[in-house]
């Protein structure tokens, strides 16, 4: 459970940091209460696609990871981010992607806030 959370907390941020430094990806609400329960709900969905749909698409993508020598990662969680964004959209959250560049610039930068974060959070393997 300590590890879902951390997790989520991790995503939080992430989209936070992506939501501040990209112009085309936008979070919007009433005030800031209901923005950062939005926060992290679209940080619970973008965590529920990366379990789910994220191992599948690279499985069937291997071919094109040993081609690109790993760069369709980027293409992968760009396309994740965008799975994010609809369904936060179908589920009546004000979270939104513009496009697929903008979804690549994105994707990149919550790789490593991601990354940064579950390197200062505690895990389950402490």
């Amino acid at each position: 459970m300590k590890n879902f959370v951390v997790k989520t907390i991790a995503n939080a941020a992430a989209l936070a940091v992506a939501i501040w430094l990209v112009k085309n990806i936008t979070l919007t609400g009433d005030n800031t209460g209901k923005k950062a329960l939005t926060l992290v709900l679209v940080a619970l969905i973008f965590g529920v696609v990366n379990f789910v749909v994220k191992p599948v698409v690279k499985f069937l993508s291997f071919p094109l990871f040993i081609l690109t020598l790993g760069l369709i990662t980027l293409v992968i969680n760009a396309l994740m981010l965008l799975l994010t964004s609809w369904l936060a959209d179908k589920l009546n959250l004000s979270f939104h992607v513009e496009g697929f560049w903008t979804a690549v610039v994105g994707a990149l930068i919550i790789s490593i806030v991601s990354w940064a974060m579950h390197v200062v959070l505690p895990d389950d393997k402490d």
